[in-house]
């Protein structure tokens, strides 16, 4: 099997100015999550900090993190301390930032209050609000995403005083937080120039794709068994759909099932659908996906060409197909974030219930 080369490049957080380009970084786990800053945890050498003391303690830094020469992520290094024989690094994605920086000004100055306002609006908002400050801008490009969810009504807006100083993490923790909200993680592209981009993907309705080119199984890819949960709480097989139009005018559906099993439903919300017969299919789909019973939360996954190494993305569905003593599963999951360990090339990978959504003319 062929080895990996990972390489961790050190830069000026503010002015991205290249710090080191090899940091000798051990035990290094990092990776991005669903709606979060995603983490970075690692370990130096006391040689290594003691012949480079500024590397650490005159600015903030952000390592770009490279694998066989190909820019993979990138996080800001937020804590170096010691531990045990070592120096403990912890940091995380660009979101982390906005947990220092609050309103000072009071609806983002005048960029409120909002009534009926898109919630990646109000993301973008907060961004723009941090890049405005001096010494604030850590240049984060915002994907241009729109979403017909809304947050503040005429009769009560979303407002943020400025005696009450929110943390710009709450703007954007508010977004996600209603119905039919965008999705968001963080991740770093390579410009024309050679450089890296730091990015906030925003989407809706969601991240990710269906994925027919990748799967994950035992005996190929899974490296570890992994731990089935049977779990009634995100059981269903009863599903009511409502779709576009307020009130009793919604369009409206039902898919119902008797299995024996205590009914147990839930209501999928979907406003952006109109048409009756694709509701109907969304919640149908939403059913089968939910009376499911038995779940893999976590795998650990290899390099394979099943599913090259990070081939895969926050939010993608993916085939997992689990054959132990414990379970025989095979069902599409959702990742929601993912920690690569590069000492040992291996991919710990959360996932969820797929629940369903519409790619193109394909129902998830």
């Amino acid at each position: 099997m062929t080895t990996a080369l990972w390489r961790y490049v050190l830069a000026d957080t503010l002015t991205d100015e290249l710090l080191h380009p090899a940091v000798p970084f051990q035990d290094v786990e990092f990776g991005p999550g669903l709606n979060s800053a995603g983490s970075f945890r690692a370990v130096l050498k006391p040689r290594f900090v003691r012949a480079n003391p500024a590397l650490f303690t005159d600015r903030a830094t952000t390592v770009y993190i490279e694998r066989d020469h190909q820019l993979r992520d990138g996080y800001m290094l937020w804590r170096l301390a010691p531990e045990g024989e070592a120096f403990a690094v912890e940091g995380a994605g660009w979101p982390s930032y906005l947990e220092h920086r609050h309103d000072l000004h009071g609806d983002l100055a005048g960029r409120g209050p909002y009534i009926e306002a898109d919630p990646c609006r109000l993301i973008r908002d907060a961004w723009d609000y941090s890049r405005a400050a001096p010494e604030g801008d850590i240049r984060v490009v915002v994907d241009e995403a729109s979403s017909p969810a809304k947050i503040g009504t005429a009769e009560q807006p979303l407002t943020y005083p400025w005696w009450n100083y929110v943390k710009l993490a709450e703007v954007v923790s508010t977004a996600v937080q209603v119905a039919d909200h965008p999705e968001y993680t963080h991740g770093v592209d390579t410009g024309p120039d050679g450089r890296p981009i730091r990015r906030v993907r925003l989407a809706y309705p969601r991240l990710g794709r269906r994925r027919f080119d990748i799967a994950f199984a035992t005996g190929v890819n899974i490296v570890e068994n992994p731990t089935v949960v049977y779990d009634f709480d995100s059981y269903s097989n009863t599903v009511i759909g409502i779709g576009a139009g307020e009130g009793a005018t919604a369009v409206r559906a039902g898919d119902i099932v008797s299995d024996g099993r205590l009914r147990l439903e839930s209501v999928l919300t979907r406003p952006d659908v109109s048409d009756q017969a694709l509701l109907n299919s969304l919640t149908r789909s939403a059913r089968i996906g939910r009376q499911q019973f038995g779940t893999v939360e976590q795998i650990v996954v290899r390099h394979h060409k099943a599913a090259p190494a990070l081939s895969w993305q926050v939010g993608d569905d993916v085939r997992v197909i689990v054959h132990n003593r414990w379970a025989d599963i095979d069902t599409w999951m959702r990742i929601v974030g993912w920690t690569t360990r590069t000492a040992t090339d291996t991919y710990v990978i959360d996932l969820e219930p797929s629940g369903s959504f519409t790619y193109g003319s394909t129902v998830a």
